[in-house]
């Protein structure tokens, strides 16, 4: 032991960990969880030099970041075996305690945790085991022996490793560490030099632990005693039962019983379920009413009982009523409204067909959800919705098995219940915004709800019997489609809810007035500041508060929204584009200069406004087409040696991606490059190759509004989209002129200044989808 002393080279500067609760003995190995963040950094610190670690314990657990004075000063130097992180952020140490150490100094590290000066305590050395500390040793060690009998924890190995100990220092450290003793109480164990000394304090405590664990062998016998009466009263009350059943008297627990069977019989379930229900029924016969399985038993029937396995509603699949209800409840949505329409008529003439799950997508406050409902309406169905984003649990959907205390079932069961039937309209809300983490993948769960070839025995951990869900007409909804997991995707028919031009929207106030989210909080705005006058007027109203463009911002204040400012003159090297959002269409001032390049550094292009990657690209790929044909623009071929180029899109702010901005990029190039003023009064979208070809691109109804918003009514788009040009409102598109375009030559006919003339006459291809 001596060798093995000398052999250990203890560091004089360590980190050091405070731990709660527990005191650390030399020669111990135990795992330790570790959360806070000073202690993961002192850990880390161990594990990079040494793995050496001073272990101390604080004085009062309940602090976070204990100071130099809530500290013991003596303490354990201990060697982290393994670490291993944990996925809650915290980490699992495992250590042995090498050497018993005092606290000289402490020294706070820059990385906030403290490292400590240490010295190490030498303890006096035994020349002999005397037969006092002999005797004293086999009276410990036969204790400890008898307190585990006890504790009914003896096993041969705890047995050999007491006996196999014949240091009396280790062997009180030993028994010190595996008694139920208090902080403090350790604390004074460890700082007990002398080992003679610490195991007859040791033996001490091992004779008062010794007649605890006698008394509480005793209660636990008496405990036994008590729960045979308990049976034997168990019996006694099924006796008393029977002859109250002879008397014709009130059993309570055999009319719940009845009651439960009542329901079971009438609640239209399954043949399985049924027996899985009267299955229940038996075991909870079998158990003492206050019992607390009894309690779970009866929580599950409830739920058993409470489901609506065999009632419905009966369908209304009359098909103008269902037009009727629609444009009662929303205006526009024409496209969305004729998809629903197709589906209520295959249900007419196919009851049993299962139909697709429907998948609502738009920016918020389109009207996703109230179209739900009205469609719930239409059909003469419940109505209810959930809302699943951000769920990352796995059992939010499936439920939780019963042996987990409190267990529920998953929220589509819970749905279910609430609706009050088993063929509801089933909303489910941001199906875009579902997470997944350590505690599984809701998504997943949701394919076999969500998939009519399997939703028909949808399986709840909780209740663990087959649900139909078969009947249940479930639509989702989601902001954006990207989000959503490929394979939930294809289990749905996505329906694009696009915003709504401001004729729609003057509608939509004049009909429903408080119909629309924002507008309704606006509204409500104005209606408190007018009341307030009136009121202050002590109620009388002596005329009309008429509220208009001019004066709203009295009641609202200053606009919060402000339009992109029209330009005011052609400029050069500067074009208008296009841009889908989430919310709609906006349009883009794209902005190039060109500049000398500095001396002995060739020409460059600068993207500058927060682009991303694509958008980057496009504009290269502008670049690359503007040097193919700079003898045919009129401009000096080695304009990109001579030139650095600066292309900017203002609000730098906002992050702006996609290819649809190509030829608007290469139309300001072009401009700056040739001196040539680009119209104010057109604005373009589309996608451009190497050879300036213009490729097709998506939300041409939402760009198209954005430009009409604006004032701007000529528009250059990608000849591929004339076909798109059907879904824009026709009080838009008669006020519009389109230029089908195919390649960036045709596109540079039309945008400069002095090719304005050639508007006139219209080129045939313009207003071609009108």
């Amino acid at each position: 032991m001596e060798n093995e002393k000398q052999a250990i080279e203890i560091p004089e500067n360590i980190p050091l960990l405070p731990i709660r609760d527990v005191v650390i003995y030399p020669y111990m190995i135990l795992p330790l969880f570790v959360g806070r963040g000073l202690s993961i950094k002192a850990v880390d610190e161990a594990l990079n030099k040494d793995r050496y670690i001073f272990l101390a314990a604080q004085k009062d657990s309940t602090v976070e970041e204990p100071a130099e004075e809530q500290i013991y000063t003596v303490g354990t130097v201990a060697m982290v075996i393994r670490m291993l992180k944990l996925p809650d952020g915290r980490v699992k140490i495992l250590v042995q305690g090498v050497a018993k150490a005092r606290i000289k100094r402490f020294v706070k590290d820059d990385k906030g945790f403290f490292s400590v000066d240490i010295e190490k305590i030498e303890e006096p050395e035994l020349k002999e085991i005397t037969v006092e500390v002999e005797a004293m040793m086999r009276t410990v060690k036969e204790q400890s022996e008898r307190i585990l009998q006890l504790r009914g924890i003896v096993s041969p190995d705890a047995l050999s490793i007491l006996e196999a100990i014949d240091d009396p220092g280790r062997l009180a450290d030993l028994v010190a560490s595996n008694l139920r003793l208090k902080v403090d109480e350790s604390q004074h164990v460890l700082e007990i030099v002398d080992p003679v000394e610490r195991l007859r304090h040791v033996n001490q405590l091992l004779s008062k632990e010794m007649e605890l664990s006698e008394v509480q062998a005793r209660i636990q016998s008496q405990a036994k005693e008590e729960m045979s009466k308990t049976q034997r009263e168990y019996f006694l009350r099924e006796q008393l039962r029977a002859i109250q059943q002879e008397l014709g008297e009130v059993d309570e627990k055999g009319k719940e019983i009845e009651e439960y069977l009542d329901k079971i019989n009438t609640a239209g379930m399954p043949e399985d379920v049924k027996k899985e229900a009267t299955k229940q029924i038996e075991r909870l016969k079998m158990m003492h009413q206050d019992s607390a399985e009894a309690n779970i038993i009866r929580t599950y029937l409830d739920w058993m009982t409470d489901l609506p396995w065999g009632k419905s509603t009966q369908d209304r699949l009359d098909i103008k009523a269902a037009a009727k209800i629609l444009d009662e409840d929303h205006y526009g949505l024409d496209k969305v409204k004729q998809r629903i329409l197709e589906y209520l008529a295959v249900r007419k003439l196919n009851p049993d067909k299962k139909g697709a799950i429907l998948c609502f997508v738009g920016p918020p406050g389109v009207g996703k959800t109230s179209l739900g409902r009205s469609i719930a309406r239409a059909l003469g169905r419940e109505f209810y919705r959930l809302s699943i984003g951000g769920v990352r649990d796995e059992a939010e959907i499936r439920g939780h098995r019963r042996t987990y205390i409190g267990a529920m079932p998953g929220r589509i069961i819970q749905g279910i219940k609430q609706a009050g039937s088993n063929n509801p309209v089933f909303m489910i809300d941001e199906v875009d915004k579902i997470g997944s983490d350590f505690r599984g993948d809701p998504s997943s769960a949701l394919l076999e709800v969500l998939d009519p070839e399997q939703n028909f025995s949808f399986q709840d951990h909780y209740l663990n019997v087959p649900f139909d869900l078969s009947r249940v007409m479930f639509i989702t909804t989601a902001n954006l489609t990207d989000p959503i997991p490929g394979p939930l995707k294809d289990r749905m028919e996505v329906i694009e809810l696009p915003g709504y031009t401001d004729q729609e929207k003057l509608q939509i106030a004049r009909r429903y007035l408080v119909g629309v989210r924002n507008l309704e909080r606006e509204i409500g705005s104005i209606c408190r500041k007018v009341a307030r006058k009136i009121a202050e007027k002590n109620g009388r109203r002596k005329k009309l508060f008429r509220i208009s463009a001019k004066n709203v911002s009295n009641y609202l204040g200053v606009p919060k929204f402000l339009p992109e400012q029209e330009r005011k003159e052609h400029e050069v090297g500067v074009s208008t584009g296009l841009a889908w959002t989430q919310f709609g269409g906006e349009i883009l001032y794209i902005e190039a200069s060109v500049l000398p390049c500095q001396e002995g550094k060739g020409g460059q292009l600068v993207l500058t406004g927060h682009l991303g990657d694509v958008m980057k690209e496009s504009a290269q790929a502008g670049m690359t087409y503007i040097r193919s044909r700079a003898k045919q623009l009129g401009i000096s071929e080695t304009f990109n040696k001579d030139n650095d180029i600066h292309v900017h899109i203002p609000a730098g702010a906002i992050p702006k991606d996609g290819p649809s901005a190509g030829i608007t990029m290469a139309t300001a190039v072009v401009s700056a490059l040739t001196n040539r003023a680009v119209r104010k009064d057109i604005a373009m979208t589309g996608e451009i190759t190497l050879r300036g070809k213009v490729l097709p691109i998506g939300g041409l109804k939402e760009k198209t509004l954005a430009a009409h918003r604006n004032k701007i009514f000529d528009i250059i788009i990608p000849r591929e989209n004339e076909k798109d040009l059907e879904e824009i409102p026709l009080i838009v598109k008669k006020k519009l002129t389109f230029y089908p375009v195919s390649s960036m030559d045709d596109v540079l006919r039309h945008v400069f200044v002095e090719g304005k003339a050639e508007k006139k006459p219209k080129p045939k291809p313009a207003k071609a989808a009108i």
